[in-house]
């Protein structure tokens, strides 16, 4: 049955209001999130990927403004990130001294996108806030591309599956500190 877009951000968010873990489309593949301040969700999606605390997480946003209250930043590095949202251009940046380091992980920084997909702008506009964002795969194995590919992975009845496309890029979103500059990980499309 096809839903409506609108019917499954509301959807979405609500599981998200529920501390729920949501399986949804992302600009190159799909991804496991949930609220970033409720502690137990983050653990518990931590535990469902079998990812380490110690790695860390992503925020995702609709707009910077979502995720400032997370970051420390200056003007010289807004200069440097701000042009590349939205977009599929994760940044590292330093994280304030409240974030916990159940997102943050064994890091004093914070890994950040302002997303340009029409589904996760919609959701964290409507959320009110950032969402939690990890690829849908147990660590180390292939990430996710459909929502179907989301159930083969998670036979886990705390997971709600949103169901939508993902663009066709074959690896994850380019990652870069935004202290040196450094490329951590680039994307690699076709």
């Amino acid at each position: 049955m096809k839903h409506h877009p609108s019917f499954k951000i509301r959807m979405a968010t609500q599981a998200l209001k529920q501390g729920k873990i949501i399986a949804y489309p992302t600009e190159a593949v799909y991804g496991l999130g949930c609220d970033p301040c409720n502690e137990s969700a983050v653990l518990n999606l931590l535990k469902i990927k079998q990812r380490p605390i110690e790695k860390g997480l992503i925020l995702i946003a609709s707009d910077f403004s979502q995720l400032q209250p997370f970051l420390q930043t200056t003007n010289e590095l807004l200069e440097q990130v701000l042009p590349s949202w939205p977009g599929p251009v994760t940044w590292v940046i330093p994280a304030q001294p409240w974030v916990p380091s159940y997102l943050k992980g064994s890091h004093n920084s914070l890994a950040v996108r302002v997303s340009a997909h029409p589904f996760v702008q919609q959701l964290c506009t409507r959320y009110g806030g950032p969402i939690v964002s990890t690829s849908a795969n147990i660590s180390k194995q292939a990430p996710a591309r459909s929502s179907l590919d989301v159930q083969k992975k998670f036979h886990h009845p705390g997971v709600f599956i949103v169901p939508g496309k993902t663009p066709k890029h074959t690896q994850p979103t380019t990652i870069y500190n935004a202290t040196t500059g450094l490329c951590l990980r680039r994307s690699k499309s076709p």
